[in-house]
């Protein structure tokens, strides 16, 4: 490939099916939990209104990828959107840039896609009732993202923006938009989406037996959530201050942090009880952008889609 492949923001939505991202991701976790993959903690340049960030990762047979990603939450209700960045893919034998590809999408996907493997791994079987708090772009997401992992006879969805909310239920058959403590009463999958700085949802509103998950990149995750153990992408979600680890568990005891690469290889049984809540916390992982970025690129070149840029 002799010029730069650039895939925009509507090629990439088009390219990317969640079944196969889904898939591919378990495999970069996998990696990353095998020790395989070589990925260090996300750094970050801070401005008055926000952060750009720089993820570089490496993941045998995926490639190897950096992601600058800004987040300035001050664009929500605006025009411009609150993340925005791009990936860069190279070559993992040479080095050579091969690929500009947008990372709004691919970070919106990837990361409702990573929450739907940890749900899959640890939600019971038997759940029907998904709960998705938040409307904005990661609910989208994740409504797509979770639509097929199990037979869903009822979708509640819960914003700070009735009119959001609303809007979500609508995309799915069995959706309502309903309170934040209505929507989690009695489900069996409850999803945090939000930019929230406090707690969005309280521990005794959650069933026995119920998976939650939680995307959130500030604190949106209740204390009363991370007393046992919480699945995570890697174990530096704790160990490392952000903006590489996640702001809820600093300071948690490593043996309580299950890194989800681990239940995917057997080497962590997951769930343990028909009662247990399980937790899973993101904070988002560069294996996860080079799996769905080279997942979107080979779609890509396949297809002939993209703009060829010269060297």
């Amino acid at each position: 490939m002799d010029d730069l492949v650039y895939l925009a923001e509507a090629d990439v939505r088009g390219l990317l099916e969640m079944p196969v991202l889904r898939e591919r991701l378990r495999h970069a976790f996998a990696a990353l939990s095998a020790g395989n993959a070589d990925v260090p903690p996300r750094i970050a340049a801070r401005a008055p209104g926000g952060m750009l960030a720089a993820m570089p990762g490496y993941v045998p047979g995926m490639g190897l990828v950096v992601k600058a990603v800004s987040v300035f939450a001050g664009n929500h209700g605006t025009d411009v959107p609150s993340h925005q960045g791009l990936i860069i893919v190279c070559d993992e034998h040479t080095g050579t840039p091969v690929a500009v590809i947008d990372g709004a999408s691919i970070t919106a996907m990837r990361t409702a896609a990573s929450a739907a493997v940890a749900a899959d791994l640890l939600a019971r079987q038997e759940s029907t009732v998904l709960a998705i708090i938040g409307g904005g772009v990661q609910g989208h997401s994740h409504l797509s993202a979770f639509a097929d992992l199990r037979p869903w006879s009822a979708v509640r969805v819960a914003s700070r923006s009735r009119g959001s909310a609303a809007a979500l239920a609508a995309r799915h058959p069995k959706g309502t938009a309903v309170s934040f403590e209505q929507a989690v009463r009695g489900a069996d999958v409850i999803c945090l989406t939000t930019d929230a700085d406090e707690p969005v949802i309280m521990p005794a509103w959650v069933s026995p037996g119920a998976h939650v998950g939680s995307v959130g990149n500030r604190a949106e995750l209740h204390p009363g959530f991370t007393e046992g153990e919480v699945f995570v992408e890697w174990a530096g979600a704790a160990s490392s201050p952000p903006p590489a680890g996640a702001l809820e568990l600093q300071g948690m005891p490593p043996e309580r942090v299950v890194e989800i690469g681990r239940v995917i290889t057997h080497r962590h049984p997951g769930r343990t009880s028909q009662a247990q809540i399980t937790v899973y916390k993101s904070t988002g992982h560069a294996v996860e952008d080079a799996a769905a970025a080279r997942l979107v690129l080979d779609a890509a070149l396949a297809k002939g889609i993209g703009i060829r840029l010269p060297r």
